[in-house]
């Protein structure tokens, strides 16, 4: 209970960190990237849901990141849809074409699966890329616009939008923790356990799967739209490869199949990257032995390796709270057989 009440403790802390961030920071620079890993974060959130509980390693999300960003941008300057008519629309169209990439790709297993929507994310690029009258191929797509006021409330500024992806980021840990908490969290860790095992228990895989899938796919196009509307222009780019590295690097960093490791990794690398922009255009030659190194020595990340070192620090303190308990049993029943071996003698 006290274990529970300090991470309620904790958790409280940093919300109301993050809500009182911008008040504290005069650099608009750092609400920026601040906004910016918000978002990354619910992205990573959507692959980590995919990935970190049922085990197969989608390749893909950056596309579905695209498309989620590209959508809206279309609907809102090419269409004249209303933007919040426009975002719902654009998770749902990316969330429906996740539907169809799902009942394909997931009929193939481990590296093929992987194999499978590293094609698909790079299909998506190529059609970004190339599809100059709809997207705006390499010369990228403008003019989107920021959130549309609801009532009173205004999202024109820079801190306005900070906190609507802060209240986004907040709904998707929210569903995360109570979905890995529930009986579907715990069919999902099963099948990634073991997907043989589940079958003969009777967990319908192929529809649990589907379900994880969509719904990573859902959140991932939830930051595209929000990253669209956040920086207002768009290039093929964000549908690359490296942006899907970049995906994997925050989710291996701070710990696959972890509540906190989104969040963590985000941070961490998003600093990191920040303060070693002179080394740019080296990124991949550093981050990828880094991250190389990390998976061989430190497979669960930071915030997995912390939860592990805490369970084996409660482990041992039950071991020795358990070993002390014998040697007081033992010492008592020594000292009654001693007692009992007196009187007989007296």
């Amino acid at each position: 209970m006290a274990i529970l009440e300090k991470r309620r403790l904790w958790l409280a802390a940093l919300i109301a960190a993050a809500i009182l961030f911008p008040l504290f920071v005069a650099n608009g620079y750092y609400v920026h990237m601040m906004t910016i890993s918000f978002i990354w974060m619910i992205a990573v959130y959507g692959l980590n849901l995919f990935a970190g509980y049922t085990g197969y390693l989608s390749l893909a999300h950056a596309g579905f990141f695209a498309i989620g960003a590209y959508a809206l941008g279309i609907l809102t300057v090419k269409a004249g849809w209303p933007f919040w008519l426009a975002f719902a629309a654009a998770c749902l169209l990316t969330t429906l074409i996740g539907v169809f990439v799902g009942l394909v790709a997931l009929r193939t297993k481990e590296h093929f699966f992987a194999i499978y929507t590293l094609c698909v994310g790079y299909i998506i690029y190529l059609i970004i890329d190339k599809w100059d009258s709809l997207t705006g191929g390499v010369r990228g797509f403008i003019g989107i616009p920021a959130p549309a006021d609801i009532g009173p409330l205004s999202f024109q500024t820079p801190a306005a939008q900070y906190y609507l992806v802060l209240f986004f980021l907040l709904v998707v840990v929210w569903i995360m923790h109570r979905l890995v908490y529930s009986l579907t969290g715990r069919t999902y860790i099963a099948i990634r356990n073991s997907e043989e095992l589940a079958l003969t228990l009777g967990i319908s895989t192929m529809k649990n799967k589907l379900a994880s899938f969509v719904l990573s796919v859902f959140f991932t196009s939830l930051a595209g739209a929000l990253y669209a509307s956040f920086i207002r222009f768009l290039g093929p780019d964000i549908a690359y490869v490296s942006v899907m590295f970049d995906f994997l690097t925050y989710l291996l960093v701070g710990g696959i199949g972890t509540l906190a490791g989104p969040v963590v990794g985000t941070l961490l690398v998003t600093f990191l990257s920040q303060q070693l922009q002179f080394l740019q255009d080296y990124r991949m030659l550093i981050f990828g032995p880094v991250l190389t190194l990390l998976i061989i020595f430190y497979p669960h990340g930071i915030a997995g390796g912390i939860i592990r070192l805490k369970a084996k620090r409660g482990e041992a303190r039950r071991l020795q709270l358990e070993a002390r308990q014998a040697s007081a049993e033992l010492a008592a029943a020594s000292r009654q057989e001693r007692s009992e071996r007196y009187a007989k003698e007296g």
